[in-house]
């Protein structure tokens, strides 16, 4: 059975090499003859340094959006992916159709998907279209978080724990596998973010040290040890989640690293589908059934203030019409212009279902005949009424 492809999620920081990164994962699977599938969702980038199989650009015109809807840079990112998530179900498309080629097609299914995001990160990860887009992927395939992180600016204990901590956040947003990617190691080695994950006494040591040289400020903040306490104890509470992430160390520029990180990635993808799977399978199954019942709750409202389930009253009979013959009370009986509103047993199933979804058409609720719900609650009204 072959192996569904693996869609990689690369969101980092402004700065921090992300396209760059971009490039090199591409230029990797290329030359090792495993062409990936391209994804571009940064609608404002002027130009990628890769090709793009399917790219927001194309469908979005990101200045035409902030002219049009009189917004500034983030507003128009943010805007913009708003718009192209409202046509994910036809990415998803055209993703499961190349991931399930015709069995004549020459062309090999990817192994990866790779997305590049716009490097406003929180514009695309907090925000309701980044969601849906990475709810909609992760539906579909197994995905993978790249959290890509500028080493050289890391180097401080402070700017460390704050990368730390914005990951944090991000793994329990999106609830999705990730590696920490350390970026720009040509530049500086991040060895010390490595020893600083997994030994506790490194990290002391090094805040240590930095509080001795006054690099927390002088006295009211530095000075009163305010800032050391406060790295050592989020230090203490991220312990335990460093153990749920792959780091990696690499180099954009050279390609150093570059191997690792495919070995993370398919490490991850088993994650994803032994601990994550079930997860999104269980929470599609409570929606479903959540929206289920409220379809069903609106019919049910929609029948009852119809009063499709009540009987027309024939009207009472007086004096003087008691004392009438016997036949013109058959007559008047069997005289369908004294009920207009009363069922006809001869009416055949699709006529009661055309007029009931035409009632409920002019409540302003479009409804599927076919659907099991509505066929169900159509049966129960056929049999009240007859």
């Amino acid at each position: 059975m072959a192996t569904s492809p693996v869609a990689v999620v690369c969101v980092g920081m402004a700065g921090s090499g992300k396209t760059t990164f971009m490039q090199r994962i591409n230029n990797y699977l290329h030359v090792n003859k495993t062409k990936p599938y391209v994804l571009n969702l940064d609608p404002a980038v002027l130009t990628v340094p890769f090709q793009p199989n399917i790219d927001i650009r194309d469908s979005i015109n990101y200045k035409e959006v902030m002219k049009q809807y009189n917004l500034g840079p983030n507003g128009g990112i943010l805007t913009s992916l708003n718009l192209f998530a409202t046509k994910i179900d036809q990415i998803i498309t055209l993703l499961e159709k190349r991931a399930n080629p015709a069995p004549d097609s020459k062309v090999a299914p990817p192994k990866h998907f790779l997305v590049d995001t716009p490097g406003q990160i929180e514009v695309f990860v907090w925000s309701a279209s980044g969601s849906i887009l990475l709810e909609s992927l992760a539906s579909s395939f197994p995905t993978v978080i790249a959290y890509i992180i500028d080493t050289p600016r890391t180097s401080s204990t402070s700017t460390f724990m704050s990368n730390m901590l914005y990951a944090c956040s991000i793994l329990y947003k999106t609830k999705l596998p990730m590696i920490l990617v350390f970026n720009k190691t040509d530049v500086q080695d991040a060895e010390f973010a490595r020893e600083w994950m997994t030994d506790f006494e490194k990290f002391q040591e090094a805040l240590h040290e930095e509080e001795n040289k006054g690099v927390f400020g002088g006295e009211g903040f530095g000075g009163s040890g305010y800032m050391g306490s406060l790295l050592n104890s989020m230090s203490m509470m991220l312990e335990e989640f460093y153990s749920h992430l792959s780091m990696v160390a690499v180099s954009s520029m050279t390609g150093d690293g570059i191997d690792d990180f495919f070995a993370a990635v398919e490490e991850k993808r088993k994650e994803f589908e032994r601990d994550y799977r079930p997860e999104l399978d269980k929470r599609r199954k409570e929606r479903e059934a959540e929206s289920a019942t409220k379809r069903e709750q609106e019919l049910t409202k929609v029948m009852r203030d119809m009063n499709v389930n009540a009987r027309p009253k024939a009207p009472e009979k007086s004096v003087a019409k008691e004392e009438s013959s016997d036949e013109e009370d058959d007559d008047d009986a069997n005289d369908p212009d004294n009920y207009p509103d009363a069922e006809r047993d001869d009416e055949d199933e699709e006529g009661l279902k055309r007029r009931y979804t035409n009632a409920l058409r002019e409540q302003g609720i479009v409804v599927d005949v076919d659907d099991p719900t509505v066929a169900q609650m159509m049966a129960q009204i056929q049999r009240s009424v007859r």
